[in-house]
């Protein structure tokens, strides 16, 4: 097999076969490759040391990214390329990294030190795949398998668990029966890693056109460092809308969304406060009055401990909040809140109360209705380039001074006014009309 790659690796490839050293490319973009999707990355692994590799390529900017480890960054026509030594790794004391790096000659120790099987191929064009361990066999197989032992891969870097379940996520694979167990039985490794490092994770596999199957099998280990989820868990709704407990919903809705970050993240945390909420009526039908006020306050807590953004924790908040409250598919309605709150949130709050419905009972499905027609109308308005700012008035402060309204020190709400008019429609947007009308205002 060939693997098309860029001319800036194929020249790293070049320049340090032509100094006497062994290359190849190595790990996901090889697995990529084979997998017939588009690498992200391009990583080179090189029986060159640190201090050659810089040799190599002292025509070209390096920086020595991770040298203890072994990884040199060599800029070549502004693409990064990390270069990285042959090398094994001593043990793992924290769960984290390893506690000693030795250099070694061999690509094969190189390889055997590598989490999953289909991320332990190399390649170069002269040799084709190097494949030490069946990761060719467990990629045409859909198979994910760690290189070795299970137990102490995990126990070496535990965010291997959190690279495991994103992997079967995105690509589709399916954990071998060590690596499935090994999983559940290490996951509490997890509570050694960074924040930062899980929530990166996290957000990949929330990407992932696989969601669902894994969120369901991997609850476990979601659970870990995010236990707030763990009410959700087998809890009846009670309700004749709904047709799974809360937290198949909220997997379903999920898996219903588009692969946007924020809401994907807003269908998580959705309604995980509905335990907390849920009150009967006189027919003993359960309802959730409350859960989106508590669900972005417990929201907020938990992306704040994964140290999420200030701008997703925002967004995130804004779509919980209001998931649920009635948007009516009218230019009136859409067109405030489109005023009160811009286009792109209510955008992103259309289509998670779209996937929200979804993933409820179709038998009765007015307000996936409702979402749908509500977007339908919000592209419409925005199609038309309807007036739903003050930008877009057809009149403005000038307009309103040269009119005799100099030193009224209400111009701002007057033009505010002026704009809720065209916007429930009391008004046209022209300013013979706009002028008439501000004139009632004096």
């Amino acid at each position: 097999m060939n693997i098309d790659m860029p001319v800036q690796i194929e020249e790293a490839l070049i320049a340090l076969e032509e100094s006497g050293f062994e290359a190849y490319i190595v790990g996901g973009c090889v697995r990529d490759s084979v997998m017939g999707r588009t690498p992200a990355d391009w990583d080179i692994t090189t029986s060159a040391l640190p201090d050659e590799i810089c040799a190599v390529f002292k025509k070209h900017k390096t920086v020595l990214t991770g040298a203890k480890h072994g990884t040199v960054t060599v800029i070549i026509d502004r693409l990064h390329i990390e270069i990285t030594t042959f090398r094994i790794e001593g043990e793992y004391s924290d769960n984290r990294r390893p506690d000693s790096v030795v250099f070694t000659k061999s690509l094969k120790e190189d390889l055997s030190r590598r989490d999953f099987t289909v991320n332990a191929l190399a390649y170069n064009p002269k040799t084709g795949i190097i494949d030490y361990f069946g990761g060719l066999s467990d990629i045409q197989n859909m198979t994910l398998r760690c290189v070795g032992d299970p137990d102490k891969r995990f126990a070496e870097d535990a965010l291997r668990i959190m690279r495991g379940i994103r992997f079967a996520s995105v690509l589709s694979l399916t954990m071998d029966e060590s690596t499935h167990l090994a999983i559940h039985k290490n996951c509490n490794l997890l509570k050694n890693i960074s924040a930062e490092r899980i929530a990166a994770e996290f957000n990949k596999l929330l990407l992932g056109d696989y969601v669902e199957k894994i969120l369901h099998e991997y609850k476990d280990v979601i659970a870990v460092f995010i236990p707030e989820i763990v009410p959700t868990f087998d809890f009846d709704q009670r309700n004749f809308h709904h047709i799974y407990d809360v937290w198949g919903h909220i997997v379903c809705s999920i898996a219903a969304a588009p692969k946007l970050i924020y809401v994907r993240l807003a269908m998580f945390f959705h309604d995980i406060a509905k335990p907390q909420c849920l009150k009967f009526d006189s027919r003993g039908i359960g309802h959730f009055a409350g859960h989106p006020k508590m669900g972005k306050e417990i929201c907020q807590t938990v992306l704040k401990r994964l140290k999420y953004d200030n701008t997703t924790i925002k967004i995130v908040s804004f779509l919980i909040l209001y998931h649920d409250t009635q948007i009516f598919p009218d230019k009136k309605s859409v067109k405030t809140w489109l005023l009160n709150y811009g286009i792109a949130p209510v955008r992103l709050l259309l289509e998670a109360k779209i996937a929200d419905n979804l993933a409820k009972n179709r038998s009765f499905p007015q307000r996936l209705i409702e979402a749908k027609e509500c977007r339908a109308v919000m592209r419409k308005i925005i199609k038309n380039g309807e007036c739903l700012s003050l930008s877009q008035l057809a009149v403005n402060g000038n307009d309103l001074i040269e009119a005799g309204f100099a030193g009224d020190a209400r111009l701002g709400a007057i033009l505010k006014s002026l704009l809720k008019a065209v916007i429930e429609g009391k008004c046209e947007n022209t300013k013979t009309a706009l002028m008439k009308l501000a004139e009632t205002y004096r």
